[in-house]
């Protein structure tokens, strides 16, 4: 069949491993899954660099506090 299309068979068996997925008809995770998943991963890594910023201001104020005025 993929010789037919005059696409690679490996592509064409990646193609029907997805569908299968897809239907339910084999284990593994969906195509809507997985995009889910991606958003996910992306968002967690932007509250954690969001989280760095208070973080790191913090620590450098209060070594800031923790020296000795000279005047």
């Amino acid at each position: 069949m993929a010789d037919r299309l005059d696409i690679n068979r490996e592509t064409l068996r990646t193609w029907v491993a997805r569908a299968e997925v897809d239907a339910g008809n084999r284990p593994g995770t969906t195509t809507d899954q997985a995009h889910y998943i991606t958003e996910f991963e992306r968002e967690v890594r932007e509250l954690r660099r969001a989280n760095a910023i208070p973080k790191s201001a913090s620590a450098f104020l209060a070594a800031g506090l923790d020296r000795p005025h000279i005047r």
